[in-house]
């Protein structure tokens, strides 16, 4: 049963561990974005000083992933990933004493945020190359759609609900202090990681990141990685369609939204956490759905057209005064992302060449991010002389236009006939006769 195929990781220890870790960290994620955004408007800034913030975590993120991509193959990933979570429980901690003695200031945020930024830059790599040492290769799908799941529904909606009650209730200052609680509980969790990992695909423990050469050419991985994504289609223009939706998408939500709760609804930070809820439960839902389901036979078509036909509700939220059909609109936003990302990191997983995955994987995180800090940077500026109305409603006709170029200019619908993904083939064997390269 498709129930039973999703709950199989569960009975790996090493995996319990992981995901319980991830699953404390990524709540408090969720809590600090609402908390960090109400704490620089506790501090008197606005949409200027939000942008500074937001930008400051995007430059951490997209200026090291590609260092903690090769990080991840070339050390043990289990201590990569305790020291993340280690630095990150160090800089909340920080910010959050800062705050109840009333002495934080708008720098110590973007600083801190920076810092949060560099240690998602360097977890996730090596939470995506410990997962295939500590799993067998036919429960990784699995894992991958839990995490899936559980991501929207706590970074997304819990989180970010929660911290909106507490600044509500209480002040920015507790809901951080939160975040911090998370981050402790998660530090402590992942110490108990076996030092000795199963080794599921090499026999090596953890403590040997690969087998790659330590010699070896950090700027030769890079353009092998870049000369294969290049000359492949399919996998090239999703990239491309990708960052150019993080341009118009990411600075308009992250950044303006929370002023169009304020303006045109008249709402507070628990409207703001609960539009949030909304999209990460659409989200989480349609994950589930589609990583239980079979792949679709025209997998490339629905992954791109359903990414850009959900991109269309946010034209309207400039036009939007009702909280439910605002609801409405970010569910929808959120449930088509859930069902592309699950065929995506499919395609990913099945497509591509078994020696070339961690640097592709590392590839698509840094691409599809790459215009975020410039999306954040040019959210609050623009809208001081720009409308948000026409911000969000140019947002949202773009992506869907860009869509169905990527779809046609890659040739995606011959590419996925020419290209099938059978239901019963695993994902090394399809990985391994996918002629991706054209």
């Amino acid at each position: 049963m498709a129930a039973l195929r999703a709950l199989r990781p569960f009975a790996h220890r090493e995996f319990r561990v992981l995901i319980s870790a991830l699953a404390i960290s990524i709540f408090g994620s969720g809590m600090w974005a609402v908390a960090m955004v109400y704490e620089v408007i506790h501090l008197g800034g606005g949409p200027l000083e939000l942008s500074l913030v937001a930008t400051a975590a995007s430059i951490g993120l997209v200026g090291f992933v590609l260092v903690g991509g090769i990080a991840a193959d070339r050390f043990p990933q289990r201590l990569l990933i305790i020291a993340v979570e280690g630095a990150n429980l160090a800089v909340i901690a920080t910010v959050t004493l800062l705050a109840m003695l009333n002495i934080l200031q708008l720098w110590h945020l973007a600083l801190g945020a920076f810092v949060l930024g560099v240690g998602q830059a360097f977890f996730f790599p090596a939470y995506s190359a410990i997962l295939p040492r500590i799993l067998p290769a036919e429960d990784l799908l699995a894992a991958n759609g839990m995490e899936g799941t559980v991501r929207p529904i706590l970074q997304q909606a819990a989180g970010p609900a929660i911290a909106g009650i507490l600044v509500a209730t209480l002040s920015p200052a507790h809901a951080v202090a939160g975040v911090a609680v998370c981050h402790f509980l998660a530090f402590g969790i992942l110490n108990f990681l076996s030092r000795q990992t199963p080794g599921m695909d090499t026999g090596a423990s953890d403590e040997v990141a690969t087998d790659v050469p330590a010699t070896r050419s950090f700027v030769r991985d890079l353009r092998e990685g870049f000369s294969y994504t290049v000359r492949t289609p399919w996998l090239l223009w999703t990239l491309i369609w990708a960052c150019l939706s993080v341009l118009f998408l990411i600075g308009p939500i992250e950044v303006l939204l929370p002023f169009v709760v304020r303006d045109q609804l008249g709402g507070d930070s628990r409207t703001f956490g609960f539009l949030l809820a909304v999209m990460g439960v659409g989200s989480a839902a349609a994950a589930l759905a589609t990583a239980t389901a079979r792949l679709p036979r025209r997998y490339l078509t629905v992954m791109v057209v359903t990414w850009g036909l959900g991109s269309l509700p946010v034209a309207a939220i400039g036009f939007m005064d009702n909280v439910w059909v605002l609801g409405a609109a970010m569910l929808i936003f959120g449930a088509t992302e859930g069902v592309g990302m699950v065929i995506w990191g499919t395609l990913l997983q099945r497509r591509v060449p078994r020696h070339l995955l961690g640097r592709i994987s590392s590839l698509d995180f840094f691409v599809s991010l790459a215009l975020m800090p410039v999306s954040m940077a040019l959210a609050g500026p623009i809208a001081e002389v720009v409308p948000i109305w026409l911000i969000f409603f140019i947002a949202g006709l773009v992506c869907p236009i860009m869509a169905f170029v990527a779809l046609f200019a890659a040739r995606m619908m011959t590419d996925e006939i020419e290209n099938p993904l059978s239901s019963d083939m695993s994902d090394s064997e399809s990985a391994d006769t996918q002629p991706d390269a054209v």
